[in-house]
């Protein structure tokens, strides 16, 4: 049998078991329906018999064709303004990639602290951190921007796979992709999981969160991470060379090729830069953040910085608007019919008398940890989110704190593995290290990120009135 359709087969099955099950005393029918084709769902996306669009637009049409949702209902998760500010900024990614922007800010940075190689590690993570509040998928920034700069370094520096300064390209190799994650975890939209989350929460729990909520939550443990990263990865990886004038030299070369900055790059700039004090002062103003992301895609069709060709050639993007509007519309009808409640309700009797920050640590470990057997941060989310935070906040939780929280540790969980998210393969594929070195340095920087989000993460956030 083919093997995608022995996948696809085993996955209509998951969803027909389900179905046919008897339903639990206190779940409406339409619920229990809901959640077998949500479970089907989320194993199409874990074993992928097809993309996670057709799966997910198969999945929409089976809830009106079944009667478990109206055609309205159904559709109504394309009109979420935060699934919105996700494609949007997509866009924006484009836009850094073709005007050639984010690289210019890069080989800016190396050319003037690129002398040693700890040094370059962190100007790479500075890069990241300054690009991703507009990339908001992960393989786009990290193999896009990040991956091609570092790997062009690896060369400078005479350190390729298999030869005597291979540990130097592992450790820049893996400190990059250890930025792609963080940054993640810092911007809202930073990683288009994120959004999800964000969703879920507000679908769920009936509590917003901001673009400027979620970075004040985040910025303390993540400048923490930023910076620790790449020195505890020199001391567990001991890169071979120290210093690398090299580096600085090929970034000076670059940057001659590149020429003066571009018009499109300097309106890109203000752009970039107008859009985000709007999304920092949004309480002000009352603009919703899709709104502003709007704005400026619109500021850069008019500029010519994109034409409508670019927004119809980013596949990524609507592959977004299509997977996430169907994926959180289903799992927020779940918990519009109860079903998570339920759920909660059947867990928490059988917790009761221990107190809710207990079972939030034990519960993130569990859920950080079980992203050993998936390879999507969205299936992640999706497959244990509403569970896991539903019983937290029937245990007296606060939904944003727990929202955060769990938004982060989706990211933090893609360095377990070398296919721990989509941007995963592209760094592991430089073959600067084996798979069990990736497993093992990948479960101690997990590990760091679980430790400062619970030790400093949690804190922080009770400060600012999240816990």
């Amino acid at each position: 049998m083919n093997s995608k359709l022995g996948k696809g087969l085993l996955c209509v099955l998951v969803g027909i078991i389900i179905w046919l099950c008897p339903i639990p005393e206190g779940v409406k029918p339409a619920a229990w329906h809901l959640l077998a084709i949500f479970a089907a769902t989320i194993a199409a996306f874990i074993l992928q018999p097809l993309s996670i669009g057709a799966v997910a637009l198969i999945a929409c049409t089976m809830l009106v064709f079944l009667g478990v949702l109206k055609p309205d209902e159904a559709l109504a998760g394309f009109s979420n303004g935060t699934i919105w500010l996700i494609v949007s900024a997509f866009m924006f990614a484009e836009g850094f990639i073709k005007t050639g922007l984010g690289k210019r800010i890069a080989y800016v940075l190396l050319s003037r602290f690129g002398g040693s190689t700890l040094s370059v590690a962190y100007v790479l993570s500075a890069t990241d951190f300054i690009v991703a509040p507009f990339t908001p998928s992960n393989t786009a920034r990290g193999g896009g921007i990040i991956y091609p700069i570092v790997r062009s370094i690896c060369s400078a520096i005479g350190s390729e796979p298999g030869s005597s300064k291979e540990r130097t390209g592992a450790f820049l190799i893996f400190s990059s992709y250890c930025a792609v994650i963080t940054s993640a975890c810092i911007f809202l939209t930073g990683a288009s999981n994120n959004a999800v989350v964000i969703t879920l929460a507000k679908d769920m729990f009936g509590v917003e969160l901001t673009w400027m909520s979620w970075f004040m939550a985040c910025i303390v443990p993540g400048i923490i991470l930023s910076i620790g990263t790449p020195w505890l990865l020199y001391k567990l990886i001991n890169p071979e060379l120290k210093e690398t004038p090299e580096t600085k030299e090929m970034a000076n070369r670059e940057l001659a090729a590149m020429g003066s900055m571009s018009s499109a790059e300097k309106i890109l700039g203000v752009i970039f830069t107008v859009a985000l004090v709007m999304w920092a002062t949004g309480s002000i103003h009352h603009i919703d953040s899709a709104f502003v992301a709007l704005l400026g895609l619109s500021a850069m069709l008019v500029t010519k910085i994109l034409d409508w060709e670019d927004v119809l050639n980013q596949k990524g993007a609507w592959d977004v608007l299509v997977w996430m509007g169907v994926l959180v519309n289903m799992a927020a009808f779940l918990s519009k019919l109860g079903l998570m409640s339920w759920f909660a309700n059947i867990i928490g009797a059988q917790m009761v008398g221990t107190s809710w920050i207990v079972m939030l640590v034990v519960l993130s470990v569990f859920y950080t940890y079980a992203h050993y057997g998936l390879a999507s941060n969205t299936a992640h989310i999706m497959a244990l989110f509403g569970a896991f935070a539903s019983i937290l906040v029937a245990a007296g939780a606060p939904a944003l704190g727990v929202a955060i929280l769990y938004g982060t540790l989706a990211n933090s969980c893609s360095m377990l593995t070398h296919y721990g998210c989509g941007v995963t393969p592209i760094f592991f594929g430089a073959n600067y290290m084996s798979q069990g070195e990736w497993w093992k340095i990948g479960f101690i920087m997990t590990t760091v990120h679980v430790v400062v989000w619970m030790v400093i993460g949690l804190p922080w956030m009770s400060v600012l009135g999240f816990f």
